[in-house]
């Protein structure tokens, strides 16, 4: 019997010359270099400091396509067998920063110039004008606030979807059915959402719920008219979409969660709400916990329910930081100042969740 065992699954480490090692970090370089030459000739073009340039940013592109193919060439150069498995997560590296990091980069020039679509100047930079334009308006400040709202209504959501989830849960006539049925709203689009029921049924003049509200004695129903109302239709048009969300979510967790515990519960004489509180409550923390933080990302990016029923109106009541955002790009075609509030908005985002997993992850860390 063979004691070397099976050679072709043994890997040699190659042996390479500094000669080779040279080649390929001069490639690289090289490569490097005639990417950020034609970037930085391309950009001083762009805002009028040299003559002559590119009539469009594709040979940058194509630069960078040079220099990401030397890269991966000099992998299998200079590291030969290890380079090889490097080629498997590179060209996929490469390709993200091109989707990525390329857009924010130009998004960030962008924030620092007036760039009007109206203007006939076309880009301009204007250094720090839009940050102190961001700090001085007040809608901005009040669509921020009105976030808040939005946010803490999560938890509202969360508490109605926990007691569909228990009530889908129990032993109920046409469970199934009212499973399907509860999750009809999740399967529409929330654009969908706000022209029928925003635009339809609470249409002022022959809207059913119009009706229906003058019949019960308010004299004229106006959905929309006061900035309180407002912003608590708009949360409720957007909770009725999103609830069957995290009821599906909490009735998942519900539904693996040990029988035998519950049943030891129930055997020491617990009541209903104590075998709750004290037993199902704290196994569906982790469930809960997961979505509440997703629901809260989707709450951040509310904006096309807004859009389509009051644009933000009344005075700016049920202005999100993203429908904000989109009608200055419609509205005031100021390119510039709405890429800033993009920008800001996507550091704050940032910061929240990186801030609200912490604290999750915290509060799961205790002992229950």
């Amino acid at each position: 019997m063979s004691t070397q065992g099976d050679l072709l699954h043994i890997v040699t480490s190659d042996t390479i010359s500094p000669r080779r090692v040279r080649a390929g970090r001069v490639l690289v370089w090289v490569a490097g270099l005639g990417f950020l030459g034609v970037a930085a000739w391309q950009i001083l073009f762009a805002s009028g400091r040299v003559p002559w340039g590119f009539d469009n940013w594709r040979p940058v592109l194509l630069a960078y396509l040079v220099w990401a193919t030397a890269l991966c060439a000099a992998q299998v150069i200079v590291r030969g067998e290890a380079g090889k498995r490097t080629l498997f997560i590179l060209p996929a590296v490469l390709f993200v920063v091109s989707l990525v990091v390329f857009p924010l980069l130009f998004g960030l020039y962008i924030s620092f110039t007036d760039w009007n679509l109206a203007s006939q100047q076309g880009m301009q930079p204007n250094g720090l004008n839009n940050l102190r334009q961001m700090w001085n308006d007040a809608f901005f400040w009040n669509a921020l606030k009105n976030m808040v709202y939005y946010v803490l209504a999560v938890f509202v959501e969360y508490a109605i979807a926990f007691g569909l989830a228990l009530l889908l849960n129990a032993q109920i006539r046409a469970r199934k059915f009212f499973r399907v049925t509860f999750l009809l709203p999740l399967m529409l689009s929330p654009v969908a959402v706000s022209w029928m029921i925003g635009k339809s049924m609470m249409e002022i003049r022959f809207g059913p719920l119009a009706r229906l509200a003058r019949e019960l004695g308010w004299d004229r129903p106006s959905f929309f008219g006061s900035p309180e109302v407002a912003r608590f239709m708009i949360m409720a048009m957007d909770a009725w979409t999103f609830i069957p969300f995290m009821m599906i979510m909490l009735l998942a967790g519900l539904q693996a969660l040990p029988k035998e515990v519950i049943e030891a519960s129930k055997v020491d004489g617990a009541s209903a709400w104590q075998s709750f509180w004290e037993v199902i409550f704290p196994l569906m923390l982790p469930v809960s916990v997961t979505a509440i933080v997703i629901r809260v990302i989707f709450k951040l990016k509310l904006a096309d329910i807004i859009i389509n029923v009051t644009s933000g109106g009344p005075g700016g009541a049920t202005d999100s930081v993203t429908s904000f955002i989109f009608r200055e790009y419609r509205d005031r075609s100021n390119v510039g100042y709405g890429t800033l509030l993009a920008m800001v908005y996507l550091v704050l985002i940032i910061i929240f969740v990186t801030l609200l997993l912490k604290v999750v992850a915290r509060f799961m860390e205790r002992p229950q």
